[in-house]
């Protein structure tokens, strides 16, 4: 347990440390000062000094900066951010997202190539998979499932009830129907969770509409699909482009729920995850198999990416934005003003996130 979580926290600082890596070496290339690069945030436990780089090891943990000559304004030398042409200024706050997908891409590459990316099947296709499983995409409100606490995420490996089982459980087909000839009996699902294997009894519904089905479960059969090593290169930039677009529907089809325009599908939940969600989550992909924890990463890699593209201060989209104005006035916005707005949203930002684990990770995770 100890050891799982030491490595997820790990691996969140790295992605967070490679993504400033990204706008430390684009502001490298384009000649402007780095006066340092820190892995983590201040008081700063111990640095040295290579050229003109400051790089720094500091006490909290949680992040990493890149301090560029400049950037805060007030500084137009050659070497400065602001004395820099806009499109340089550009390239130097995205290269910080892109480097968030060029490390999904590696990373799905490489799960290709060595393992075979999970992915969504049918109960018809056979051929060239490995390891096929059941497993619970969706749990509805108020049905037999949640009820007996099914969870989002279980992978069903054996059903049985008194007289019958079905072992190594591994088409969606054998579920709904042991659970059809078993409608109103009591059975007993095999579940894994991460590290857990636990047994869940569970009584169907006799007469369910279509829409709540017997257990009130969505099922999904996932397997992983191995790739040559010139195909695994090809496939991990689909699979991130198909991350990115997942990621951004989901965002869209909860703004509609949230507005009222638009319901949910059965069986999902508008949830969002903060630090300590994404931690236990990583923990419990770690206890699945290294390949399924790097593909957890490269997804949150994704996610990370179209979280700081957003135009909000105190991000890399904000920063895009205020360019973006200088460039229509032909002038910047006075860098007192721009640090104040920045302030002001980075506390509500961290606010944001204090309440998703106060209201969403504490009570999942716990």
């Amino acid at each position: 347990m100890f050891f799982t979580i030491i490595i997820a926290i790990i691996s969140i600082i790295a992605l967070l440390v490679i993504h400033e890596f990204g706008h430390f070496i684009i502001a490298k290339k384009c000649g402007v000062k780095v006066e340092e690069f820190g892995i983590g945030y201040p008081p700063r436990i111990c640095g040295k000094k290579f050229g003109e780089t400051l790089y720094s090891i500091n006490l909290i943990p949680f992040g990493a900066f890149v301090k560029v000559h400049g950037e805060t304004g007030g500084i137009e030398d050659y070497r400065s951010f602001i004395g820099k042409p806009m499109w340089q200024r550009f390239l130097i706050v995205v290269g910080g997202v892109v480097s968030f997908w060029i490390v999904s891409v590696i990373l799905l590459s490489i799960v290709a190539g060595a393992w075979g990316l999970p992915t969504a099947v049918s109960d018809e296709a056979n051929q060239g998979l490995i390891d096929p499983k059941v497993q619970i995409v969706g749990v509805l409100e108020d049905s037999p499932a949640e009820k007996a606490g099914l969870k989002l995420g279980d992978i069903i490996i054996k059903i049985k009830d008194q007289k019958s089982e079905i072992k190594n459980v591994d088409k969606v087909k054998q579920v709904q129907e042991f659970t059809k000839i078993h409608k109103g009996e009591e059975i007993i699902l095999t579940i894994e969770r991460g590290e857990e294997v636990l047994e869940i009894p569970i009584v169907p519904r006799v007469s369910p509409t279509e829409e709540e089905g017997l257990m009130g479960v969505v099922l999904s059969r996932v397997a992983l699909i191995p790739y040559s090593w010139y195909q695994a290169p090809i496939q991990g930039v689909k699979t991130c482009g198909y991350l990115t677009a997942s990621i951004i529907d989901g965002w869209m089809l909860g703004l509609k729920n949230v507005l009222g325009i638009a319901k949910l599908p059965p069986g999902v939940k508008f949830e969002l995850m903060g630090p300590l969600g994404i931690f236990d989550l990583l923990r419990k992909y770690f206890a699945m198999g290294i390949n399924y924890f790097l593909f957890l990463v490269s997804l949150i890699a994704v996610a990370l990416a179209l979280v700081n593209i957003l135009p909000i201060p105190a991000l890399d989209g904000g920063k895009l934005v205020f360019l973006g104005i200088e460039t229509i006035r032909r002038k910047p916005i006075s860098s007192k003003i721009e640090q104040k707005i920045t302030a002001v949203f980075f506390i509500l930002l961290i606010t944001l996130m204090i309440y998703i684990t106060v209201k969403f990770d504490i009570p999942r995770v716990f």
